[in-house]
């Protein structure tokens, strides 16, 4: 009953550490994120204020990477048991 339990909480830190990693490299990201984009707003700034803001591209694009990168971290669940074993299953027909 010990054993089970300890194996218990040593997969739910393994999971706990998992989720806390993923959370982090997405703050990092974010970050980054800002402070190139910023960068980049002020080279327009300051080369060109009235012309065409061309930050938007970046901007948009990555904005969407890290979006979805933000869902991923905080909205995306786990799989299931039933969907592993069907993935599993599913490779296993392929070899």
């Amino acid at each position: 009953m010990v054993q089970e339990q300890m194996s218990g909480d040593s997969a739910l830190r393994e999971r706990a550490i998992k989720e806390l990693k993923k959370r982090r490299e997405f703050q990092s990201h974010l970050l980054i994120y800002v402070l190139v984009n910023s960068l980049l707003v002020g080279i327009w700034a300051i080369s060109s204020p009235g012309a065409f803001f061309w930050p938007l591209f970046p901007i948009a694009g990555w904005g969407i990477g890290v979006a979805l990168h933000g869902w991923d971290v905080y909205f995306a669940s786990e799989p299931d048991e039933a969907q592993i074993r069907r993935m599993m299953e599913t490779l296993q027909r392929r070899s």
